[in-house]
């Protein structure tokens, strides 16, 4: 039987993603002394593997595919082929930023004022192609973890770090200076898997249904039954993807009407559908969106 590589990153985002494919579908289980998660689709194989490596083992067609950000992409210098951005929910990741922080009494107030200064990161390619690019000499290495407490203890001028909301670096007294670049988690394949028509079409598979459960994301389906005089004064409420569906139903002079609709919408217009002549309201949750 053919199978399907599949990198799953390990760390902060390990969490989202198993959530992830349940919602598309995929029943994952990890275990907390194994690489090898468990999957109930015999056409996958999948392995744990850091975000950060990510992209290195894919392109050199050790995975076949995996999920990781753009800036481990960007920062390996990893020829792949990113089939499929995946901004995750609030609730679990989405777009990040590397930004560079100081303590909130620095003189650094631009990146012209690094010249010189000691900087520490983990993207260690990505800062030095963004001080290259300012024309701007200085002295970066490598963060093992940490991070933030070596600028406020005074081990190093600066640092490049990740941020979601800034709120981690407010907390401890830093102040961020400038971006250097944003990131969102991306489902990248190897090109010479691409070649290949079954691995080809397994992946898009498997994007398809996770851009689904995605989609799906705060989205919630609404049915009701509507007389006919009522429609188009319930319609007129209904704030659809498209049209709403509308079908007859056994009851002469009687539709019912199916849409979906975002979840923080719902507790003011389902009042409104009632008034409007809409009965037999039914609120459903949605677990894939295929648009």
């Amino acid at each position: 039987m053919k199978q399907l590589k599949l990198g799953v990153p390990k760390g902060s985002l390990q969490d989202a993603t198993v959530a992830l494919f349940a919602r598309a579908g995929f029943r994952m289980t990890v275990s907390s002394r194994s690489y090898f998660p468990q999957i109930d689709d015999p056409e996958i194989s999948p392995v744990l593997l850091r975000a950060q490596e990510m992209s290195r083992y894919v392109e050199d067609g050790t995975l076949d595919c995996g999920i990781t950000g753009l800036d481990w992409i960007t920062e390996n210098g990893s020829k792949v082929d990113v089939i499929s951005e995946l901004v995750y929910s609030k609730a679990t990741a989405s777009k990040v930023r590397w930004v560079l922080a100081v303590p909130e009494a620095s003189k650094i107030h631009s990146v012209q004022d690094l010249a010189g200064k000691k900087i520490a990161t983990e993207v260690v390619g990505i800062t030095r192609k963004y001080l290259a690019k300012h024309k701007v000499k200085a002295h970066v290495e490598f963060s093992w973890g940490a991070t933030e407490a070596k600028v406020t203890s005074g081990l190093v001028d600066a640092i490049v770090e990740l941020t979601e909301t800034g709120s981690s670096l407010r907390a401890n007294k830093l102040r961020i200076v400038e971006t250097l670049c944003e990131s969102s988690t991306r489902f990248i394949a190897n090109r010479q898997t691409r070649q290949d028509p079954w691995k080809l079409r397994k992946m898009d598979q498997i994007v398809m249904l996770l851009r689904g459960a995605l989609a799906a994301n705060n989205m919630v389906g609404l049915k009701m039954n509507i007389e006919e005089k009522n429609l188009l004064s319930v319609i007129a409420q209904l704030p659809a993807l498209k049209n709403p569906t509308v079908a007859p139903l056994a009851q002469p002079g009687w539709v019912a009407v199916e849409t979906i609709i975002e979840e923080n919408v719902v507790r003011t217009i389902i009042p409104a559908l009632k008034d409007a002549g809409a009965q037999g309201i039914i609120e459903y949750s949605i677990n894939k969106l295929i648009v």
